[in-house]
């Protein structure tokens, strides 16, 4: 039991799941306090020690039962209590049906007395559909498939329907038949089954007993790759790397003031001590930055969307300002959501309300608004941020108000996932943009964009 506890482990974290080596300790001192005798117990110890999150339930769920459940389908014998007559008319039937085909004989004497295929026919059958050579859960379905072909699985149906009205020929009655067709279908049910959960077990220990492949750091995962569980993960990441960020800003921050003395500020302050230097003072070096973030929430911008907004106001204590705004058609000030709710929240209560469409991101249109209602907040302290992939789905780009911005403000930056060799082509409009901007960042992944906002609090 110890071995089948540890395969079950192994493949849990070959799925994804998070499991250290003292939960998996803490796994088997629980099944020892609860023991084997009740099922539900035992389930219950495992699940407890092993799972932390909501998320991965669902693989617990999944996975037990190929390691743990029960092997036997639920099958019964249909010729038990049949009246000699009718045992009669159901020898004949199936000879009548079947004439040289062995193989289908056998499989319905299977399914008439309930019998469920052996260990040999199994592993016959898996060798046959290339059993062997599956590396991951994904491809169970396409071999459940391929084992059922080998064991003839996809004629039963047939089978029982061609039996069933042979013998409604030969007179048996619409009780009998009725009952015969149940037991049948449900024993089809259970050779299903069977196959499901050898496919599915054979799987699970393969994953259990291959070395976990090692996996590349989120942080460079592109944001096109991300799956809904990789998002999960960078987003209990974040606030560690909003942290460490802080953490560098501070530092150079507690560096530049301690840097080139100032004789101004020297004097004045020790005025109180007749000019006497008691006590120094220093430049100040750095500036914190005043930002105006403009950014597209469409669908191929979403998640670098979500992180940019996270980390900035994550790290506001070495921000001066920050004024936020989204965009696909048109411009939307999210920047009172950031002051009423914390940063995480907010991010989801903006992205829930603005939902993407398809085909419909307009810069331009977005640009306009906001040079009428929101142009007042850039000042010559502003940094704008554009977060954006530069397609505008052949729109006017409006590239008379990225000169005004950029003239308006102290720098005006771009960060855009997409590499410079994709500018240009389709809808792009990035050729355009880029001359007029201060700068631009490619932004395809968390570690890039962490390094782009973490140059811009260096730069003030």
């Amino acid at each position: 039991m110890n071995k089948r506890m540890v395969e079950f482990i192994r493949a849990l974290r070959a799925a994804g799941v998070r499991i250290s080596l003292a939960e998996s300790l803490d796994a088997m001192h629980g099944v020892d306090a609860v023991g084997l005798d009740t099922k539900d117990q035992f389930r219950s110890a495992l699940k407890t020690t092993l799972v932390k999150e909501a998320r991965d339930t669902e693989k617990f769920d999944y996975y037990f039962p190929l390691f743990f459940g029960s092997q036997q389908p639920d099958m019964q014998d249909s010729t038990e209590g049949m009246s000699p007559d009718d045992q009669q008319k159901l020898d004949q039937a199936m000879e009548a049906l079947m004439g040289d085909k062995d193989a289908l004989r056998e499989l319905l004497k299977q399914l008439l007395q309930g019998r469920q295929f052996s260990q040999d026919q199994m592993d016959q059958a898996a060798q046959q559909s290339g059993l062997d050579q599956a590396s991951d859960m994904s491809q169970r379905p396409w071999f459940e498939r391929r084992m059922q072909r080998q064991l003839n699985m996809q004629q039963i149906q047939q089978l029982i329907e061609e039996l069933l009205q042979e013998l409604q020929q030969m007179g048996m009655s619409r009780e009998q038949l009725q009952e015969l067709r149940e037991m049948l279908e449900q024993n089809a049910q259970g050779l299903s089954d069977q196959v499901s959960q050898y496919v599915g077990a054979s799987l699970a220990e393969r994953m259990a007993n291959r070395e976990p492949e090692p996996k590349p750091d989120l942080l460079d995962v592109p944001f096109t790759r991300l799956s809904e569980d990789d998002m999960q993960h960078l987003r209990d990441e974040i606030r560690r790397l909003a942290a460490r960020l802080r953490s560098r800003a501070a530092l150079r921050q507690k560096h530049a003031n301690a840097g080139t003395l100032d004789p101004r500020r020297v004097m004045r302050a020790n005025m109180k001590y007749d000019s006497v230097p008691l006590e120094l003072k220093y430049k100040t070096t750095h500036v914190k930055p005043q930002l105006v973030l403009i950014c597209d929430v469409s669908t191929s911008m979403r998640y670098c969307a979500e992180f940019l907004l996270t980390l900035i106001y994550e790290l506001q204590d070495q921000v001066a300002k920050t004024d936020s705004f989204i965009f696909i058609s048109d411009i939307v000030d999210i920047s009172m959501d950031f002051k009423e709710h914390q940063p995480m929240e907010a991010v989801e209560k903006v992205l829930t309300e603005n939902r993407p469409g398809y085909y419909n991101t307009d810069l331009g249109n977005s640009l306009n608004t906001f040079k009428q209602e929101h142009m007042g907040r850039v000042t010559g302290r502003t940094t704008v941020i554009i977060l954006g992939d530069g397609r505008n789905n052949y729109n006017d780009p409006r590239l008379d108000i990225m000169s005004d911005l950029h003239r308006r403000s102290r720098r005006l930056l771009w960060f855009n996932p997409e590499p410079p060799s994709q500018w240009g082509s389709g809808d792009s409009d990035m050729v355009q943009y880029a001359p007029l901007s201060s700068g631009v960042y490619k932004v395809s992944n968390l570690r890039e964009l962490a390094a782009a906002v973490d140059k811009i609090l260096t730069d003030g």
